[in-house]
């Protein structure tokens, strides 16, 4: 992010329609609640003294975070057994220098998974790249996990983690902020009472890493800070334990294959040798499919007459995965799949995005997953859950995760409740990365892929982000694309900001207009979406990071222009840039981040800013205009024409010119043959785009209507931006009127104020943008000349 009407569905079928998916996912939720329900383990608190610090903003979950037992949901829902021991909670702690060793103290106590940084730690300070943090806790193994091999798994660390049982490293150091990793600690292992010792190190965005939005400031609210945030630091979530055989599951990559009706899977492990791999594949109590084969081949699955995953019915099958040494089954997990196909295709001769071999516009926001209170860390699931939920409320089917990569569970609640999910790779630092840096990042974005290329809401992987730490963006658009052929590849979004480089390939042609919707169209070989858009502000009182703080890309005055200008907006998706091209839009954004002003929700999460039922109605209308999109509307290209006006008690007046700018004046057979004249204007292809229309006047031949300064003129010209200014698209209007949008501001209609003509916005701050009878205003009936 730069610094700078069908009716809905009928709410029968959609109550049908959700009834079916709780119950197909019914036993998906029964085996991720029944691992959460089972996890076991004894863990010693520490001393009851730890208190959390107070939020500067307090979400509706900062208080009902649990002392001891944060996050106690199992965290890998596409990987699941029944045992396992949560090690969330409070553990001692320490901060040390970056070079110093393991410290004789750990004088503070800290709740994980939240990180340093924020104020449900417990500790809420700035972190720098001259500290280490130190982790320290005890645990002791069930004693019912006896003869199994015990993992210590971590959801995500930020950036480098050091981990130390009783006194003995466990494997090597990781690096990477965005990526789980575990350690086999058997051999590490006491019999009784363990100590775990974990170091991270974290430069931020002084180091050689991905931050993405991730900046070293003070942690309490300040002016300032603009489009980047607080650091997170250190573990920010989930830490727990496993029990598992020797041999033993470690991941499955699931491709659903429409055109055959199967799921391809390959089953990794660790510790096998001569083991084989069964999957089952089921709904509810039903087995669907199921296939053996060998461990990391793939095992093709029929599923005959699949239900498909859609937005609107995110039907999931439940997986089972066992591994087989004969006929007996030494280790078993539980997982899910979704049945879809992402892919492009050309739609009426343009190049457009498709799911399940059907194009459907992609409406959804840049969710940057900031939290005042936990900052990387929402405080519960439930919280993960909401801005989702808030989506769907919204009439999003889509949402592009912004340079942040969230837990698993984010994913899992975006597999059921049906989002397609851009799930961008976190940047470095701004600056042009070293060899060592890119080395890291490339690595890091395979295994992020890894762990999520089984989340079927997951369609496009985003590489680059308005040129920040850019490089080799072809090369690295090639490699996701072979890594993962199941989706879509944006080589880079924005290409036209900041400097950004764009690599030429990949699935889409990626613009960011603020606030738009600008005017982006596909390519021959890349469909066209607005990967940033909007960023309409508005602050509520009591509700900011820092009082007064707050920006946007554009303050609106109250809710009422906010509703109205975000409504133009999508109503301009549909109207105008969809049917020239354009598949799909993310809108900035869909909460305030800091002292981001932005958000169709506040930074806390209390307050709603828009007309929910609204913003719903205009992005269902979207949505289901690409489905069956209607006639363009056409003019009679070169002809001459009259445009009169429709608005109730004004019908008796005309379009004309006078003294070079446009007004609307009473115009009837008897007036005089020069104002007549003024009133006719020869329709002719658009001079900025023959997909629209100009108008010439009918007295002074080259010479056309065009907006400047939002006020109409009759002028003649030249050059890129004259033709622009004096091109107008045709919106369907009512009672078979018609609206003039202008190329090159879409959102803005051709609308005839106090006999004056202006160019008029939905929502916009201007007396010429009022909002009583707004639509009348802008649609005009296209008649005969009134001068032939």
């Amino acid at each position: 992010m730069r610094s700078t009407t069908p009716a809905p569905h009928p709410r029968t079928n959609w109550l049908r329609q959700r009834a079916r998916r709780i119950t197909t996912v019914l036993a998906t939720l029964t085996l991720v609640c029944t691992a959460a329900l089972t996890a076991t383990g004894t863990v010693q608190a520490a001393p009851a003294a730890w208190t959390p610090k107070p939020s500067p903003m307090t979400t509706p979950w900062t208080n009902q975070v649990s002392v001891d037992n944060p996050l106690p949901e199992y965290p890998r829902p596409q990987l699941t057994r029944p045992d396992w021991a949560n090690l969330n909670g409070i553990w001692d702690f320490a901060v040390t220098s970056a070079d110093a060793g393991r410290p004789a103290s750990f004088s503070e106590q800290i709740r994980v998974p939240f990180v340093a940084e924020s104020a449900l730690s417990g500790i809420q300070r700035k972190i720098t790249q001259n500290d280490k943090l130190w982790y320290k806790r005890t645990f002791t193994v069930p004693a019912g996990w006896n003869g199994r091999r015990v993992q210590l798994n971590f959801g995500a660390s930020d950036w480098r983690t050091t981990v130390w049982v009783n006194g003995s490293q466990a494997g090597g150091t990781h690096s990477g902020g965005y990526d789980s990793f575990s350690y086999d600690i058997t051999g590490l292992l006491n019999g009784g009472t363990n100590t775990v010792v974990v170091s991270v190190w974290d430069p931020s965005q002084t180091g050689i890493g991905a931050v993405g939005k991730q900046r070293i400031n003070d942690v309490a609210p300040h002016p300032g800070g603009g489009i980047f945030y607080t650091a997170a630091s250190g573990i920010w979530q989930t830490v727990w334990l496993e029990p598992t055989a020797t041999a033993h599951i470690t991941r499955l990559d699931m491709v659903p294959d429409l055109t055959n009706n199967t799921v391809k899977v390959t089953v990794r492990g660790d510790g096998v040798s001569g083991q084989s791999a069964r999957v089952t594949v089921s709904s509810g109590s039903t087995t669907v499919g199921t296939a053996t084969g060998a461990v990391g081949s793939t095992i093709t699955v029929s599923l005959p007459n699949p239900r498909l995953w859609t937005p609107e019915d995110p039907f999931l099958y439940d997986v089972k995965a066992d591994l087989l040494s004969g006929s007996a089954v030494v280790d078993s997990v539980g997982s899910y799949t979704g049945m879809r196909s992402v892919g492009v295709a050309r739609v009426d001769g343009v190049l457009r995005p498709v799911l399940n071999g059907t194009f459907v516009f992609q409406t959804g926001t840049l969710d940057q997953g900031y939290w005042p209170d936990g900052i990387y860390t929402a405080p519960t699931d439930d919280a993960l859950k909401y801005d989702l939920q808030k989506h769907k409320d919204l009439g999003f089917n889509m949402v592009r995760k912004h340079i942040k990569v969230e837990p698993q569970r984010w994913f899992y609640w975006a597999d059921r409740l049906g989002l397609l999910v851009w799930q961008d790779m976190p940047s470095m630092d701004t600056r042009t990365p070293d060899s060592a840096a890119r080395t890291q990042w490339e690595a890091e974005y395979d295994r992020v892929i890894d762990q999520h290329r089984s989340s079927p809401s997951v369609v496009m992987w985003v590489d680059q982000n308005e040129g920040w730490g850019q490089y080799d963006q072809a090369r690295i658009a090639d490699h996701v694309k072979a890594y993962d052929p199941s989706r879509l590849v944006n080589n880079m979004s924005g290409i036209n900001c900041c400097g950004a480089v764009d690599g030429g390939n990949g699935d889409v042609l990626d613009h960011h207009v603020y606030v738009g919707p600008g005017t982006t169209v596909p390519s021959a070989t890349r469909a066209a979406v607005l990967g940033e858009y909007g960023g309409l502000g508005f602050k509520v009182a009591g509700h900011e990071w820092y009082p007064g703080g707050g920006f946007s890309y554009e303050d609106q005055a109250d809710r009422a222009h906010l509703d109205n200008r975000l409504v133009g907006l999508l109503d301009a998706l549909r109207e105008v840039r969809m049917p020239a091209g354009l598949s799909a839009s993310v809108y900035t954004e869909i909460t305030d981040v800091e002292n981001e002003a932005n958000g169709l929700l506040t930074y806390d999460r209390q307050v709603v800013k828009v007309d929910a039922a609204r913003v719903q109605a205009a992005n269902r209308a979207l949505i289901e205009t690409s489905r069956a999109p209607t006639t363009p509307v056409v003019l009679p290209s070169g002809q001459y024409r009259s445009l009169r006006v429709t608005t109730p008690g004004y019908t008796n007046r005309s379009l004309r010119h006078r003294d070079g700018a446009a007004y609307t004046d009473v115009v009837d057979a008897n007036s005089a043959a020069l104002l007549r004249s003024d009133a006719t204007w020869k329709i002719v292809p658009g001079l900025a785009d023959t997909a629209c229309y100009s108008f010439e006047s009918r007295n002074y031949p080259g010479q056309y209507l065009r907006h400047r300064d939002y006020r109409v003129y009759k002028e003649s010209g030249s050059g890129a931006v004259f033709q622009a200014d004096a091109t107008f698209c045709a919106v369907r209007g009512a009672g078979g009127g018609v609206r003039l949008s202008a190329s090159n501001f879409p959102e803005q209609y051709l609308r005839h104020h106090n006999a004056e003509v202006w160019l008029a916005t939905p929502g916009g701050s201007h007396t010429w943008d009022n909002p009583a009878s707004f639509t009348e205003d802008t649609t005009w009936a296209v008649e005969a000349p009134w001068a032939p």
